[in-house]
């Protein structure tokens, strides 16, 4: 047999031991420093990911990139070894400064894509820093004052420390913003906008940008921000959905703790994440699996940095088993051995579906999403199978599958909501006119007293309250109308002190002449003041006498 005849049968066999969600292409064959390929061959890389395969060739010439992938499909390595390998080919280099700066939406993504680039550039002398919220801020400060070569953060604190003078822009020429969708769904929109606007101008540094989704808003950026970027495009379905066994089951929202303790104890598995939409729902979801004896823990975006961190180490090593987690918390989660995602909750979109069964079947593995779709969410079913292409097979489950919940019952104390009666009837109170009904408690303390109204402040005539404002009381053609008042109530209400500061003479006196019944005296009265001139006084209930 000749090696002409020979030769098919190695390559043959070389795909055969590659993982069919590789390409042919090895990383070998990049024009790469000695030091990087080291790294990479430290990192267990031999044949590249569709999206290495794609970006490789464009970024390690320097061009700019927009790649849209999913978490999980290698881009982390990509853009990382584009970076060390450009660092080393730079001679134009200002000492001291940054050179490159990678910018993640949250800590446990910055943590992830620092603990790779520590792997890929042991070999050749980078300085790597991490710069995120809920670290020591004056140790991060002083490793950035020495001197770094490479900067993974997120946007909040790195702005802090520009602001301050600590972190230099002058010395980059790259830049890398990972799930850019992510970062303006988490409201980092002009935060970004503010960092791009701070580096060299994106003629004179070279631009990667990476997002599982292509949106308008991440479109923006590109055009904005980058220098006539080439759009690469692996598709999620390309991604994920090969490998991955996908469950539907209809149940109540009620039964839903019943049947995930059911298929936790049906199920074989080795670690698992769990997936609910709010931070009051993995509070609770947490509660209920560790009452009823599982080693859960739950991990939200509000838990300290330490405790994330330390969180985090401890599931990859396997010494926690079951993770609790929100689409927030969840960036920046990847642990290779994740046999089963269960969504407790089904996601709003199918982006976040995507992106949450994407956890698990990583690096060519299997793997099992279980979804659980109750009368809550199940709305939210046709955007998921219209994003996926297809129908997510359904399983109705059976009576003894739904396994009693012995917890104790939880209260959670995040967002705590009114009972649907309450709500009801405060309701029906607003429509009637009624004021709100006052809560159950302590009763409130007495409103303190009005001050009294100095005489200079006294209203005018004709003024009304509300008439500022545009608000006046209606009247008829040709009638006056006059300012209210309840001569009777400030009586009984307010101190005699007050009452003369207040009271309007004028008003009273034309108030009791129109209230007095007209007497021959009353006219006598008249008369006299029109021969003497004297006016009586008008404190005197009695009437007054002609002279």
């Amino acid at each position: 047999m000749t090696d002409e005849q020979a030769l098919p049968e190695t390559e043959s066999l070389q795909r055969a031991e590659k993982p069919n969600f590789l390409t042919n292409v090895k990383f070998d064959e990049f024009e790469m420093p000695p030091e990087v390929q080291m790294g990479i061959k430290d990192a267990g890389f031999t044949f590249c990911t569709p999206i290495q395969a794609r970006v490789l060739p464009l970024s390690l010439k320097g061009q700019d990139v927009a790649g849209q992938a999913q978490t999980g499909t290698g881009k982390t390595a990509a853009f990382l070894a584009t970076v060390a390998s450009r660092i080393l080919s730079f001679n134009d280099r200002i000492p001291g400064l940054p050179a490159a700066l990678i910018v993640a939406p949250t800590r446990e993504l910055a943590q992830q894509i620092h603990e790779e680039a520590e792997v890929l550039c042991r070999h050749t002398g980078l300085t790597i820093v991490q710069v995120v919220g809920g670290v020591d801020y004056q140790k991060q400060a002083d490793i950035l004052r020495g001197g770094v070569d490479i900067v993974v953060c997120t946007p909040g604190r790195i702005i802090d420390y520009f602001k301050q003078g600590i972190f230099k822009t002058a010395g980059i020429k790259i830049v890398v913003i990972d799930e850019a969708d992510r970062l303006l769904d988490l409201g980092f929109s002009k935060d970004m906008r503010y960092i791009l606007q701070k580096l060299p101008h994106y003629m004179k540094r070279q631009s990667m940008l990476f997002s599982a989704t292509l949106s308008f808003r991440v479109m923006e950026l590109t055009y904005e921000y980058m220098n006539l970027p080439e759009f690469i495009s692996v598709t999620p379905e390309e991604v994920v959905v090969d490998g991955i066994k996908q469950i539907l089951y209809h149940v109540g929202k009620e039964s839903k703790m019943s049947l995930l303790l059911g298929l936790l104890k049906r199920e074989e598995w080795s670690r698992i994440l769990i997936f609910v939409n709010t931070r009051a729902g993995v509070d609770w979801v947490t509660a209920k699996l560790k009452g009823n004896g599982y080693p859960a823990e739950g991990i939200t975006g509000d838990l300290p940095q330490r405790q994330r961190f330390s969180l985090m180490e401890r599931y990859k090593s396997g010494s926690v088993k079951i993770l609790v987690a929100t689409d927030v918390a969840s960036r920046g989660i990847h642990v290779e051995d994740i046999s089963h995602v269960i969504n407790y909750d089904l996601p709003q979109d199918g982006e976040n579906y995507v992106h949450r069964i994407g956890r698990t079947a990583r690096a060519g593995k299997e793997g099992i999403a279980l979804s659980l779709a109750c009368d809550e969410f199940v709305l939210n079913l046709e955007s998921i199978e219209e994003k996926l292409g297809h129908k997510i097979p359904v399983v109705w489950p059976e009576d003894d599958w739904f396994v009693e919940d012995k917890s104790r019952p939880v209260f959670s104390e995040r967002g705590r909501r009114k009972e649907p009666k309450e709500r009801f009837k405060s309701g029906r109170d607003k429509q009637k006119g009624f004021p709100a009904r006052a809560p159950a408690g302590p009763p409130a303390r007495e409103p303190a007293k009005p001050p009294a109204i100095e005489p200079e402040e006294k209203p005018k005539k004709g003024h009304f309250p509300g008439s500022f404002f545009g608000f006046a009381p209606e009247s008829k053609p040709g009638e006056k109308i006059e300012p209210e008042e309840n001569p009777e109530q400030k009586e009984s209400t307010e101190p005699a002190a007050e009452q003369k500061q207040t009271a309007r003479p004028k008003k009273r006196r034309r108030y009791r002449k129109k209230s007095r019944p007209k007497t021959p005296g009353a006219v006598n009265g008249a008369a006299g003041v029109a021969e003497t001139g004297q006016i009586p006084e008008p404190s005197s209930p009695e009437p007054l006498s002609p002279n």
